[in-house]
């Protein structure tokens, strides 16, 4: 019999660890190639780890709440074969063989200077996601070697960091970490996304319900969305009767042919990804003082789960897809993200987001913008109503489909002008959509 390490896998570009949610099996349990065999969750997603080999699991290294980095062994497998120890890594497979540049990030300390105006020494390892968070604080090495880390050989994970910044606030003037200041506009203070439990008041019968994982994630993301882009919001509405009779013409030849449902999201997606073709300016993050523009269209899609939580599954190179090939991809994330099958790199790369709040009846709202982007639409709901219409015979009232639309942009880089066109030609792509378009 042969050892066999499990290692964890490489999950996208930026995830370098994970947080173990629970295992599947048991120590002495004998799994098959292909099971699932734990479950783990990074900032993103949750997930499961399948095995690529047949064995029995002899010993769990990473229990429940432990986090582990990408290319770490979290188990031991006995298998078929001669004496000697084997690993995932050595087994070349789609979904565990870490690539090279992973492999690199773990063997080696982060380069401290490439893209920090803090400055750390080689000796300090920290993950991507570890550096970011101390870099938009302002945390200087000397006070990250003050925070005691809990992650693989005292190594300072995720969830060390952000415990630190929570309680920045609370320590003593006198005792204050110095914070060096960064050369380009400091990021806002941390606020805490829970209120002291003294300035609460109770009544009985009243529930108290502690936050799960992914909702602390979603209330970190948006109080910090909050704090670094200043929100503007521009509203439309918009005809979109040809639309809907367009999608009623068509919609059961496309389940018949594709097995697929033709909803609204794609004529939708097709609308923004073309308006962004035309205000490419509109596809862009910050880094400090400079824009970058984004070469690739990446459609964030808001998606409301089962248990009350949202996740924004991404449709990558959007502006590569036809209708059909946005219908498959927008269905597709749409079942993984609700049953639970996204992989993380599902969630990374949006450079745009859309935000469906019709689906809910709601005719319009004022989505928060997804950092690092600096730009999200919503999407109202569809209805009835009687409109104003210009012929060659003069004006007329007749019965048409309406929906209202905002564009929420990030004053920072967007003004007015660029955000307020977008809108507006986005509606133009909507209001005179061709009833001859093929699908």
């Amino acid at each position: 019999m042969a050892e066999y390490k499990l290692l964890l896998p490489s999950m996208g570009e930026g995830v370098m660890e994970a947080t173990v949610i629970t295992w599947l099996f048991n120590e002495g349990d004998q799994v098959k190639e292909d099971d699932s065999v734990v479950e783990i969750a990074t900032d993103k997603v949750d997930s499961d780890v399948p095995t690529p080999v047949s064995g029995k699991i002899v010993k769990i290294l990473k229990q429940k709440d432990e986090v582990a980095k990408v290319g770490e062994a979290i188990a031991i497998l006995e298998i078929e074969g001669e004496g000697g120890s084997t690993s995932s890594e050595e087994i070349k497979t789609e979904t565990s063989a870490p690539d090279a540049e992973t492999i690199k990030a773990i063997e080696e300390p982060l380069n401290p200077t490439a893209t920090s105006h803090v400055e750390f020494s080689g000796d300090l390892y920290l993950s991507p996601l570890v550096k970011s968070i101390a870099q938009q604080e302002n945390i200087s090495e000397s006070e990250l070697k003050t925070i005691k880390g809990n992650g693989l050989e005292g190594r300072i994970t995720k969830e060390d960091i952000l415990a630190h910044v929570a309680n920045r606030g609370n320590q003593p003037v006198s005792q204050a970490v110095p914070v060096q200041q960064a050369a380009s506009t400091p990021a806002p203070k941390a606020v805490a996304i829970s209120t002291p439990a003294t300035t609460i008041s109770t009544s009985a019968g009243d529930e108290i319900i502690p936050m799960d994982r992914m909702r602390k994630i979603i209330a970190e993301n948006m109080v910090k969305a909050k704090q670094i882009a200043p929100h503007v919001t521009s509203f439309i509405e918009t005809d979109v009767t040809n639309v809907v009779k367009w999608r009623s013409k068509n919609k059961d030849m496309f389940e018949k042919r594709e097995g697929e449902k033709l909803t609204f999201m794609p004529i939708f997606v097709k609308a923004i990804v073309k308006a962004i073709q035309d205000f490419p300016m509109i596809n862009v993050s910050i880094n400090g003082e400079n824009i970058i523009k984004k070469k690739n269209i990446n459609i964030g899609m808001a998606t409301a789960l089962p248990d009350g939580n949202l996740i924004v599954p991404v449709i990558k190179n959007a502006d590569q897809l036809s209708l059909s090939g946005l219908a498959k991809a927008i269905n597709d994330l749409a079942y993984r993200a609700r049953n639970k099958k996204l992989r993380p790199e599902d969630t990374q790369g949006a450079t745009y987001t859309i935000s469906n709040v019709g689906s809910f009846g709601n005719l319009m709202g004022t989505p928060i913008i997804p950092q690092p982007q600096v730009a999200i639409m919503a999407i109202g709901a569809i209805v009835k109503k009687p409109a104003v219409l210009e012929t060659k015979d003069g004006d007329v009232i007749a019965i048409r489909q309406l929906m209202f639309m905002s564009h929420s942009y990030d004053h920072r880089v967007v003004d007015g002008s660029l955000g307020g066109m977008m809108l507006k030609h986005v509606h133009d792509y909507l209001q005179n959509w061709d009833m001859n378009t093929e699908i």
